[in-house]
This record gives structure tokens, sequence and C-alpha cells, in this order.
């Protein structure tokens, strides 16, 4: 079971397979909660673009890398990720966050989306080392719960 604390992390986990950072020299005059959440992001694009490339047959399927990959996420979405968004750090605070305002006054909302990425990334686990016709079932959901919540609280590039 996550706590609040860790399902904050859930509203960063919409990073459906790449998210796109800011050049490095913008990166370097974040607020280290954006810098973190922009780290965390690339960890997810890597291990779901690992995901995604076996179950889009674009790389051979390894169970190995495949439940390593799997892993990587379930950690990804469960740590206690509340320093990372802090307060002042939305898009129209800071220019290079895309995380929406609506993060802060929609709790409810966010945890939900938190708990439903844990839980795809858990089955993700379970399914990962299992074949390629069980990871391909398990990563629709896991990208869903990405994508949902990139549509209600990331802004659009």
């Amino acid at each position: 079971m996550i706590t609040i604390r860790s399902a904050l992390l859930g509203l960063a986990a919409a990073g459906t397979f790449a998210t796109v950072l800011p050049a490095a020299s913008h990166e370097q005059g974040l607020p280290a909660a954006v810098k973190a959440r922009h780290a965390q992001m690339q960890l997810y694009a890597f291990n779901l673009g690992t995901l995604g490339a076996m179950a889009q047959d674009k790389m051979d399927y390894d169970a190995e890398a495949a439940s390593a990959a799997a892993s990587n996420i379930v950690k990804l979405s469960s740590l206690a990720a509340g320093p990372m968004w802090a307060p002042g750090t939305s898009a129209d605070d800071v220019d290079g966050s895309r995380a929406l305002p609506a993060i802060w006054t929609d709790m409810d909302g966010v945890i939900e989306k938190a708990v439903a990425l844990n839980e795809a990334a858990v089955a993700m686990e379970a399914a990962a080392g299992e074949g390629l016709d069980s990871l391909k079932s398990a990563f629709g959901p896991l990208g869903g719960a990405c994508g949902d919540c990139h549509k209600a609280y990331r802004q659009p590039e």
C-alpha cells in the first residue's frame, strides 16, 4: 500500500514514453524540486521506452530486461515524492515547469492517479517476465495511467 506522500509521485508518472526537457543551461537555473521531477520523468521515460519497444516489436523481448524496467517503474511510483512538488513550482511560477497549478488544488485527484499508476506498475512488474503477450497486455494500462495524469496535470508543450 502506498502512502499519500508516495502517491504524490503518481502525478509525475504521466510521462508516457518520453519527456522533452529544457536545454541544459536552462535546466541549471531551475529549482531543485523541478530538476528532481524532470529527472524522475527521464527515468520513467527510459524504462517505459524499454517496455514500449518490446511491446511494439521494435526490440526483441528479453524477460530479464523487461522485469528490470518494470521493477524500476514500481520503485519510481513508490517514492516519497512530496518534496518534489513544493508549492510555488508550477508552470505559472517557474519557467521550465509544465506542472499545472491544479496539482496543488486537486489533491484527491492527484492521489487517485498516483494510486492508479502504482497499481498498473505493480501489474506490469508481475507480467513483464512472463512473456511478450503478458507484457503487451500490461503495457496499455500502464501507459494509460501515465497519460491520465498528464492530461489532467501537465501543461501541453
